[in-house]
């Protein structure tokens, strides 16, 4: 039987958008001067930024289980797009550790391709993972979870002054991801979902 989530990775699932808009905060106070790091600033802001991501790294295994339990039929399609989404978060990782590190940074820097690739590979493996549930019968998200997770997306890319606006917008976006619980079930029973009443 596939066990129901537990309520820590509930707590994942909002405080890794609300890390990024506290980053995006000290970014912009950070930038008062006019010009962006190094400084306390800088730093406090890229490790919640860092952890921040290790955390959408449970998220994304969250989605995945959302998503293979309310599709059947899509179980391989959640696998790739997991995938997809753990390199994406992996390459942000490795460009955090490079703005606080420079030193890392000038030995070995991430190809130009894998700092263009990283943020798409992420964004598209959970807007994926997101739209599944949305597809279900029954539907097992709303609509508007995925949308307003991709207005987030968006806007980071439209301006890094709008992150703690795009972090507001993600955590908005996975409020029902937060809610859901996947129930147990025998193997040869339909998938399901349910609220949890936590």
């Amino acid at each position: 039987m596939t066990p129901k989530l537990t309520g820590g990775r509930d707590a994942a699932v909002l405080v890794a958008p609300l890390l990024l808009v506290l980053y995006g905060v000290l970014r912009l106070v950070d930038g008062l001067d006019g010009k962006h790091g190094p400084g306390l600033a800088w730093n406090v802001g890229h490790t919640l930024f860092f952890v921040g991501f290790l955390l959408f790294g449970v998220v994304t295994f969250r989605l995945r289980r959302i998503a293979r339990a309310t599709t059947g039929y899509g179980r391989h399609a959640a696998d790739a797009a997991t995938a997809v989404s753990l390199f994406g978060i992996a390459c942000f990782l490795r460009v955090i550790l490079g703005d606080l590190f420079a030193a890392l940074d000038d030995a070995a820097p991430l190809p130009e391709p894998l700092q263009l690739a990283g943020p798409l590979a992420f964004q598209l493996g959970w807007l994926v993972l997101l739209i599944m549930p949305v597809t279900a019968t029954p539907r097992a998200l709303p609509v508007w979870s995925p949308l307003l997770v991709l207005a987030g997306f968006l806007l980071f890319s439209v301006d890094l002054d709008l992150l703690p606006v795009g972090g507001l917008l993600l955590t908005a976006g996975l409020l029902p991801v937060a809610r859901i619980a996947v129930t147990g079930r025998r193997p040869g029973s339909p998938p399901g979902v349910r609220q949890s009443l936590r």
